[in-house]
């Protein structure tokens, strides 16, 4: 049996992970990364706050585990909060838990749990790793988080385990009432959990206060419609809070951060033929003639494609075999074999229906 670094949030998936790796006799350590100052959650569905620490160490003493804080907020403000600010201001649509994944708990804490003499480092997350050791989709695709964990890399990957892979979210939850555990009815965090107000345009004036980003709003054709007072707090394909008419639904269709201006029209101006993207993270990459599946958003549908680079290393270009709406820069397009995960990438820009660039 293995040394176990667990990361625990305080919520029942992570006390539950730490129980099946107690039972399965493992040695395990438990974990808290506190992130941000949050203070006390003020309602249920927030996350990441002293309640939620509290609730990791009490558990944890349930489970007669040790149980350590990690501070790791100068970590998490430069590569989650600054990252969200700075990824709004470029027009795009940030991913800040996904970047959380990819650099707080694959990088820096699976540092921190090896050097603590782990072998392994395990999370709540509802994925799976499969006897080859590839990423794989949760059993229950209701709860299915591999969409997250595109960016942890192969050698990470090695030695992570996911502990609640084959479950769902009912069969966690008896179990942490069967165990007794104090997290067996906690709600579910659904926010950001460092923007618990779900208000992204706030948190981006505090956070970059010298930033005005007042404009235009534009049509198609590039006729101004009305003005806004943010191009940051528009996202692609947005329908609510354009303050325009243009006699039938309108939605953001671009994101222009250089001029400010925000480009608005209609549900056909939304469908894409593909995308291009960064050079990605892969477990398993494939040749330009598969085809292979992509999803643009969580739970997003399943798209079929094909994959295309230059050079290795070099950026991707996603043809789609069906067209695809609101493709957003900023957001990770991740591929699947069946319920493999073959990698991800960080989407660029969208492509028209039936576009081809020259590789």
């Amino acid at each position: 049996m293995a040394t176990v670094v667990i990361a625990m949030s305080g919520g029942v998936d992570s006390s539950v992970a730490a129980a099946l790796l107690l039972e399965q006799g493992h040695e395990v350590i438990g974990v808290h990364m506190k992130l941000h100052d949050a203070g006390p959650n003020s309602a249920p569905g927030n996350c990441c706050g002293l309640d939620d620490a509290l609730d990791a160490r009490r558990v944890a003493a349930e489970l007669d585990i040790p149980f350590y804080v990690l501070d790791l907020q100068d970590a998490f403000r430069k590569a989650v909060m600054d990252d969200l600010a700075d990824t709004y201001l470029q027009g795009y649509t940030p991913s800040p838990c996904i970047r959380c994944n990819g650099v707080l708990k694959f990088r820096v804490l699976m540092g921190r749990a090896l050097a603590l003499g782990a072998s392994h480092l395990a999370t709540g997350h509802y994925a799976r790793i499969d006897d080859e050791g590839t990423l794989c989709k949760a059993r229950d695709p209701d709860k299915d988080q591999s969409y997250f964990l595109f960016p942890i890399r192969p050698s990470a990957l090695a030695k992570t385990l996911f502990p609640l892979g084959d479950m769902t979210k009912e069969q966690v939850r008896a179990k942490a009432s069967e165990l007794g555990l104090l997290t067996a009815e906690k709600p579910e965090s659904q926010e950001i959990c460092f923007i618990p107000d779900d208000d992204h345009t706030r948190f981006i004036r505090e956070h970059r206060p010298d930033v005005d980003g007042s404009g235009e709003i534009v049509d198609r054709d590039g006729k101004v419609v009305g003005t806004h007072d943010g191009y940051f707090r528009f996202t692609i394909g947005q329908r609510r809070g354009l303050g325009v008419s243009l006699g039938r639904p309108a939605y953001v269709t671009a994101i222009d951060a250089e001029t400010c201006r925000v480009v608005v029209g209609f549900t056909d101006d939304l469908i894409h033929g593909g995308l291009l993207a960064d050079s990605g993270n892969w477990f398993a990459r494939p040749s330009p003639e598969d085809v292979v599946h992509v999803r643009l958003r969580h739970r997003g549908k399943l798209v079929p494609c094909q994959v295309r680079a230059s050079e290795p290393g070099e950026p991707l270009q996603v043809d789609f075999l069906e067209s695809a709406r609101a493709v957003a820069p900023g957001q990770a397009a991740v591929f699947y074999a069946g319920d493999r995960v073959l990698g991800g990438a960080w989407i660029r820009r969208a492509l028209p229906p039936a576009a081809k660039v020259a590789s």
